[in-house]
């Protein structure tokens, strides 16, 4: 199985930036577990602080890939560009968020892209993706 990890802005500083709300390990220190987690999927990671590289890349996946999981960060309450690009490919999209964006500021309880994509994973930490993948396994 394909699968594309896609994050947002600011998600490149995971480990240093708000530990008490994202923790101390970087993503790409996560993403090397994951990959031997599951070791007979052909796992993708992509991070990018400019919208235009996040749909650049949606599209580039989103007809080959068997599926996409993706935190879009602070995109996630912006950007309905994003939300386009979700619904313009036929891979299936995932989002997921480290934190419980319903328990904090209300502007982060809107997601332009939730209704774009299959299902939602909040508040779980990093875990939210290894269950992102799980999704996707099960869906085979």
């Amino acid at each position: 199985m394909k699968l594309l990890i896609l994050n947002g802005p600011n998600l490149n500083l995971l480990g240093v930036r708000e530990p008490e709300v994202y923790g101390r390990q970087t993503f790409q220190d996560y993403f090397e577990t994951l990959v031997s987690a599951f070791p007979d999927q052909d796992l993708h990671y992509f991070q990018s602080n400019h919208e235009g590289d996040l749909i650049d890349k949606i599209h580039e996946v989103g007809f080959s890939f068997d599926g996409i999981i993706i935190n879009a960060g602070a995109y996630t309450h912006t950007s309905v560009a994003i939300a386009d690009a979700i619904s313009a490919v036929k891979t299936p999209v995932l989002e997921v968020h480290i934190s419980n964006i319903h328990a904090r500021e209300a502007f982060r309880h809107h997601s332009y892209l939730a209704s774009r994509c299959v299902g939602s994973i909040v508040g779980l930490g990093l875990n939210g993706y290894r269950l992102g993948i799980e999704y996707f396994l099960l869906k085979k």
